[in-house]
């Protein structure tokens, strides 16, 4: 198993009431992605940070090799909610890949 992880800043320019509907627009998308992408096991998007935190949204999926994991990056599904829901709100992105037993 692969788990794939991605923690996001939101660009600045967002107020707080914008800040939550495009979070709820990334949960929504990419949690929508569950079992419509061959190797995508699970997949879930934290967006109600702690105070300690310093990123705004957290994605965690888990892929059943590396294999999976490249197709799910440019599987049609995937690149249109990367495309619409994400890219264009984000700051920064940082991301960590790591197989698991």
């Amino acid at each position: 198993m692969v788990k794939h992880i991605i923690l996001w800043n939101l660009k600045e320019e967002y107020d707080e009431e914008t800040k939550a509907q495009i979070k709820q627009g990334i949960k929504e998308g990419l949690e929508g992605l569950k079992g419509q992408i061959p190797g995508l096991v699970d997949i879930k998007v934290y967006t109600e940070p702690l105070a300690s935190s310093n990123c705004d949204v957290m994605l965690e999926s888990v892929f059943e090799d590396q294999e999976s994991l490249v197709r799910y990056s440019g599987h049609p599904l995937h690149v249109a909610v990367a495309t619409g829901k994400v890219r264009p709100y984000i700051a920064s992105r940082i991301c960590m890949d790591t197989e698991t037993l």
